[in-house]
Parts: C-alpha cells; sequence; structure tokens
C-alpha cells in the first residue's frame, strides 16, 4: 500500500510515497481503511526530527485521519463500515492505518471525511485549551492568536459553541475573511492589536488569550488580558523563537500564564479523548464547529503542503486526499 514516509529528517521536500506492508491491528486497534489525512503541525516537526516522539526511520506522517472502519475489536462500539475520524503519534498517511480505539471517533452523518481529517488534533487541543486548562465560562471573551489557521479557526469555533465573545488576530487583511467565516465576533491585525483589543472591550482586556504563534507579539498579549485571565500557550507558529515571561507582570495583573500539552495528557489517561469527543459533538450537531478545510493535496503533495503551512501560506486546515 502507498505510504507518505520520512526516509531522513531533512525537512519536508524529502518526505516520500513508497509501498509499505499493510499493518496488523492488536487486539485493542481499529483497523481504519484512509479516505484523508489532515496536515498537522507535528508532521512538520517529524520530517525534520525535531518533534518530542521521536519514531524509528523509515515512518509514514500523518496524525490526523478520516476513513471507514475495517475490523474492530468486540466491545470498542465501531464496526466494519464505520464512517471515523482518529488521530496518532504518526502513521496515518497511508492507504491504511491500525490505531488504538481509545483514538478513534464516530463521525457525524453530517460531516465530510474533509471536515473529519480536520477534526482530531487541532479541534481537542482547543477542548482541552479552553474547558480543561482556560476554565472559560459563557460569556467571557476569548482572543485568538493566529485565527485564520488550522488550529486558530479549532479555537474560534469550540470557544463559540461554549458560548464566549471571540476576537481574533490575524497578520493580513487576507486573511480576515477565513477568521470571520470561522465565527470570530471581531477581528483585529496583528500590527496593533493590543489597542484595537484595548478599545474593543472598553479598556477591561480579554479574560483568555489563546496564543498559537508565540513570538514579539507575547508580551502585549499579557498587557491584553483582564484581571484574572489566562494566557494559554498553545505552540510557536510564528517562528521567532519562544518568549519568556516577567513573572512580576503576573504578580501586578493576576493573571495566569498555563501550558497546554493535550497529546501529553491526553494519551495517558485512557478514555479522556472520548469525553471529549463528547464535548464536542453537540457542538458540531449545532452548526457550531465546521471545520474550515483549506486546499486538499494530493498523498504525493504531502511534503509540499508542510512546506505551504511552514511560510504561513495555509488558510483553515489543509487535507491529503488518499482516496476518494
Amino acid at each position: 500500500m502507498r505510504a507518505a514516509q520520512v526516509l531522513t529528517p531533512t525537512g519536508p521536500l524529502d518526505v516520500v510515497v513508497t509501498e509499505v506492508a499493510e499493518p496488523t491491528p492488536g487486539p485493542d486497534d481499529v483497523l481504519i481503511e484512509v479516505h484523508r489525512v489532515g496536515v498537522s503541525f507535528p508532521d512538520l516537526l517529524l520530517s525534520r526530527g525535531e518533534y518530542q516522539m521521536k519514531p524509528e526511520m523509515p515512518f509514514s506522517l500523518g496524525v490526523d485521519v478520516a476513513g471507514t472502519v475495517v475490523s474492530a475489536p468486540e466491545g470498542s462500539g465501531f464496526s466494519a463500515g464505520r464512517r471515523v475520524a482518529a488521530c496518532g503519534g504518526w502513521g496515518g498517511a497511508q492507504e491504511r492505518v491500525a490505531i488504538p480505539a481509545g483514538w478513534v471517533f464516530a463521525l457525524p452523518d453530517s460531516t465530510s471525511y474533509d471536515e473529519g481529517a480536520a477534526l482530531p488534533m487541532n479541534y481537542l487541543t482547543a477542548e482541552f485549551a479552553l474547558f480543561e486548562r482556560g476554565g472559560l465560562k459563557p460569556g467571557e471573551t476569548v482572543l485568538v492568536h493566529g485565527a485564520a489557521g488550522g488550529l486558530g479557526t479549532a479555537t474560534i469555533q469550540v470557544a463559540k459553541g461554549m458560548g464566549a465573545r471571540v476576537i481574533g488576530v490575524v497578520s493580513t487583511e487576507a486573511k480576515k475573511a477565513m477568521a470571520t467565516g470561522a465565527g470570530a465576533d471581531e477581528v483585529v491585525l496583528l500590527d496593533g492589536f493590543k489597542d484595537a483589543v484595548k478599545e474593543l472591550t472598553g479598556g477591561q482586556g480579554v479574560d483568555v488569550v489563546a496564543d498559537i504563534v508565540g513570538g514579539p507579539a507575547f508580551t502585549d498579549s499579557l498587557r491584553s488580558l483582564a484581571t484574572q485571565g489566562r494566557l494559554l500557550v498553545l505552540g510557536f507558529a510564528s517562528g521567532a523563537g519562544i518568549p519568556e515571561v516577567k513573572v512580576n507582570r503576573l504578580l501586578l495583573n493576576n493573571v495566569d500564564v498555563r501550558g497546554v500539552g493535550w497529546g501529553a495528557y491526553a494519551m495517558l489517561r485512557p478514555g479522556y479523548m472520548h469525553e471529549q469527543w463528547a464535548r464536542l459533538v453537540p457542538m458540531i450537531e449545532a452548526g457550531h464547529v465546521k471545520p474550515p478545510v483549506g486546499k486538499v493535496y494530493e498523498l504525493e503533495e504531502f511534503g509540499q503542503a508542510l512546506v505551504d503551512m511552514d511560510e504561513r501560506r495555509t488558510l483553515g486546515k489543509s487535507v491529503v486526499r488518499v482516496r476518494d
């Protein structure tokens, strides 16, 4: 079967499509015929050997998948032919994949394979960030950096599903429409966002900042928090380095900086991802959560999809087609 693989950790342009053996599912695994693969930031890091997990090479990329069940363990709740989404550390960018049942989720009938491949990692991360780490309450205001990207749009939609007001931050005028379409109540440009947020909140600031990009905007994000506000560190997509916190700012304004490490938390707690999915499904059914899918690539273009993401040319969630 075909698979998009890393043979050497030399970056996305060296990802190749090659033939590999079909997987043999373990006793707790669901065997999935893959239709779509989501393109995720960990894939980029994996291609460079920079991810915290270090699979033995060669290995297949692919964190998020959507497809149909081929076989499933008894009592898992899945049966052959069921449409599902799933996530794992890597290995999904191939024609079939075996994934533990605890990381597999039934897709609602209204959700396409493209949307299904855009759901697991980004939306479970956003839900973990806002619900578990952010303690978001209905009526609070959330500021989302990188609001036109895959995780940014997911965070907007989950925050709206939880009853929040959302202000998106984007780097260019061209990206405003994506963030607005995802559900943001207001969208501002990164240049000058602190003053814009102050005006939009009547000087009060926001209750939660979801920071996906890191970089030099970090200090102004702290300054944009209301009293007892929470800044959630989700990533460093800007590539401008990891910011440092002067902790006197936390003391003076009674604010928090909280790390968001969804994978390390969820994968060690059996059943936790299914609890999260159960909270997301009503948001999907109500229309709050509907992933904005960006460009759809062919499997042979997986490396180019990663380059486009790395160079911040993508809008929404990029998806790779494995089969129709």
